[in-house]
């Protein structure tokens, strides 16, 4: 019997690159993401579904959840992969903007996590959480992006205490920029826009290239997994020196 995966933000860059990966693993795929992104993904293979979901909707990710574990009770994985940036000044946003980044971000997570944890239980499975660099630092123009990813990376590693009696494990990657929108931000006024699509992203990697980071590193039991030589480095820096960490980040954004 196959594997079973499910992943957020499963029809943008780096969803389907997971997909892609696991699906030449003999992995049956489950793909979540808005209506009108699922729609503009080619034929897939018969171990691929759909599911649309709005993940700010939590009756609506609560029907999916229960749609997804009837047909699959036992998860081998799931990549809560589905995520917006928002790139401007604290003093140029509203909190409404704050608000909706955290709705997207980090509560579209938890609802799936919920939803899911029984199905994960009994597959003694994974919660694979992608995070960022600005989950563990200070990130330029990215308050709310910061804050979401922060609060994902609490609530992980804390559900990863509380599950490891259950047989769970969770895992958290950090990738420094993932280019998986380049040039395609489409960022409204408040700001929220694409993943990957900022134009001061630096230490570019290809979507592909960081799923193969990320699986690596999970299949090697790693719970956390610094994805770049940016996300690497930062890590250890913001360990031994916050303000080194944030002097050499503002260094680099005036270059």
């Amino acid at each position: 019997m196959s594997r079973v995966a499910v992943i957020t933000g499963g029809a943008g860059g780096l969803g389907q690159a997971f997909a892609r990966r696991l699906l030449g693993e003999d992995w049956h795929i489950v793909l979540v993401d808005l209506p009108v992104a699922l729609d503009a993904l080619p034929d897939l293979p018969a171990q691929v579904e759909r599911i649309a979901c709005d993940l700010t909707d939590e009756a609506a990710v609560a029907r999916v959840c229960a749609e997804i574990t009837a047909r699959h009770p036992v998860l081998d994985l799931v990549i809560h992969n589905a995520g917006v940036t928002q790139i401007g000044l604290f003093s140029e946003t509203t909190i409404a903007s704050q608000r909706r980044v955290m709705e997207i971000n980090y509560f579209g997570s938890v609802a799936m996590a919920a939803g899911l944890l029984s199905a994960v239980r009994a597959g003694r499975g994974t919660h694979l959480a992608i995070s960022s660099v600005a989950g563990f630092a200070p990130l330029y123009k990215r308050t709310a992006y910061a804050a979401s990813k922060h609060a994902l990376n609490g609530f992980f590693s804390s559900l990863a205490a509380e599950e490891a009696e259950h047989g769970v494990t969770v895992a958290i990657a950090a990738p420094s920029f993932v280019a998986t929108n380049p040039g395609r931000l489409d960022a409204g006024t408040d700001g929220i826009g694409r993943p990957g699509a900022a134009s001061d992203g630096f230490d570019e990697m290809s979507p592909d290239r960081a799923a193969e980071i990320i699986l690596k590193g999970w299949r090697r039991g790693k719970r956390f997994i610094p994805v770049g030589r940016v996300a690497t480095l930062g890590w250890f820096i913001t360990r031994l020196s916050p303000r080194l960490y944030s002097w050499l980040m503002m260094r680099k954004i005036r270059s």
